[in-house]
């Protein structure tokens, strides 16, 4: 560990205050339109709750809330798992975390997005419910999770298109083309919500040539375009984070920049220069974001100005989404060196590591009282948050690489397909067995 605030300036973050004097329809950002307020209405921070999509009980999305925490802590995780169901969902090379299964906030219904395109919705006990295809099957379909508001699902596709769905349905409700988010070829990340509108980044061709990457504010209602800041590089896959608290927006992108923005006003607030890139996306807690870099370090991010307060080295690439326990102050972070760290969210001191087999790319999960973690060894693995002790492990087809999500008496969960050849140039692209989502209930 290290203190090395300096590190990060960068020509790039030097420049950052430049980005409020780009026009609209330049490579700066554009104000939203007809004067669109964002004022933070009826928001009180101190009573910000965990499961804090939204200040109401009617919405769900990716890593439980707009923080991306990952924290579950009404959740109990049982000493010992089966498989209740499977379903076949994923079958394509590419090596991006999947999507995670996502539960609709009544609990009635899971959504499971696939790389092929399909988003699956069944019950909570795996009945199929429907299931809807779009034109994202024709590269490589679902990467990120859906945002689920007031009975409709938000999910991007890699065709750079974004989609609504009725949740009851199926029933497409709008669909904003590539073609509206100024030629977009991907949607990789996972969208927020606040107020009527969703927040969400897209890619564009030609990754060191701006714009190669895109926030986007869209009407929740209709799918329009409200605002765009397109000074992102690097074609962008993690997802969007907001914290009310600090009133900062923010993601991270391929060319090792975490960018942040006023909240609600959306106004450029810094950059800060990894030393690689920002896949993964950035949980916020305490004043602070957590950001992990290809570089190898993990870093804690003052929210107000970005400055550096603390990073921790692996040695290998970070790729996971982080989850925190903000009730222990504890981080827990996966890497390409098949470690899995619990740090001290104030020191960035380690707490403990454990050696999980393979690399983590997906999503920590923190519950009660463990850790949730998938693994390329194709384990998921559940782990005491306490002692890095584990206390069980699943093995499945390919690599998990979704956020495990308990829910009620189940975790779900999704993979990879067992896929051969995708990086080789002799061999072809063999897919053996398409990857798996799961419920996993307690014996």
């Amino acid at each position: 560990m290290t203190d090395s605030s300096e590190r990060g300036l960068s020509r790039r973050r030097t420049l950052a205050g430049l980005g409020a004097l780009a026009v609209a329809g330049g490579l700066g950002w554009t104000r939203l339109r007809g004067g669109y307020d964002r004022r933070q209405a009826d928001f009180d921070p101190e009573v910000l709750p965990y499961d804090e999509t939204y200040p109401r009980g009617d919405a769900t999305t990716f890593r439980r809330g707009l923080r991306r925490l990952g924290y579950y802590p009404e959740a109990t995780v049982p000493d010992r798992v089966e498989v209740e169901w499977s379903m076949p969902v994923n079958g394509i090379g590419h090596t991006a975390a999947k999507s995670s299964p996502r539960p609709t906030p009544d609990g009635e219904t899971v959504l499971i997005p696939s790389d092929t395109g399909v988003l699956h919705a069944v019950a909570p006990d795996g009945e199929r419910r429907w299931r809807a295809e779009t034109a994202a099957g024709t590269s490589l379909g679902f990467h990120g999770t859906p945002l689920i508001v007031d009975g409709t699902a938000y999910i991007g596709g890699y065709d750079g298109s974004m989609y609504a769905y009725d949740v009851e349905t199926g029933r497409r409700v709008w669909k904003t083309s590539n073609w509206r988010l100024r030629g977009a070829i991907a949607i990789g990340s996972s969208p927020a919500y606040w107020d009527g509108v969703v927040y969400v980044v897209a890619e564009y061709n030609y990754p060191w040539q701006a714009p190669s990457g895109t926030m986007w504010a869209l009407d929740a209602a209709t799918g329009q375009p409200l605002w765009h800041d397109s000074r992102l590089w690097g074609m962008p896959h993690p997802s969007t984070s907001i914290d009310p608290a600090t009133e900062r927006l923010l993601t991270g992108s391929n060319d090792g920049v975490c960018y942040a923005w006023e909240f609600p006003s959306l106004e450029p607030a810094w950059e800060f220069q990894t030393g690689a890139e920002i896949k993964g996306t950035i949980p916020t807690y305490d004043g602070a974001a957590f950001v992990g870099s290809w570089d190898g370090r993990f870093y804690r991010l003052d929210l107000a100005d970005g400055t550096e307060e603390w990073s921790f080295e692996t040695g290998r690439v970070i790729m996971s989404n982080p989850g925190i326990d903000p009730d222990a102050g504890v981080v827990y972070v996966g890497s390409d060196d098949n470690h899995v760290y619990a740090l001290d969210t104030d020191t960035g001191e380690a707490l403990w590591s454990k050696d999980v087999g393979g690399n983590v790319i997906g999503s920590l999960t923190v519950t009660a009282g463990s850790v949730l973690v998938g693994s390329y060894d194709r384990h998921l693995y559940a782990i005491d948050k306490r002692t890095g002790e584990t206390r069980w492990r699943v093995e499945g087809v390919g690599h998990v690489t979704s956020e495990a999500v308990p829910h009620g008496d189940r975790i779900f969960v999704a993979e990879r397909g067992d896929i051969s050849g995708y990086w080789s140039d002799d061999e072809p692209v063999t897919l053996h067995e398409r990857g798996r989502a799961y419920s996993l209930i307690g014996t």
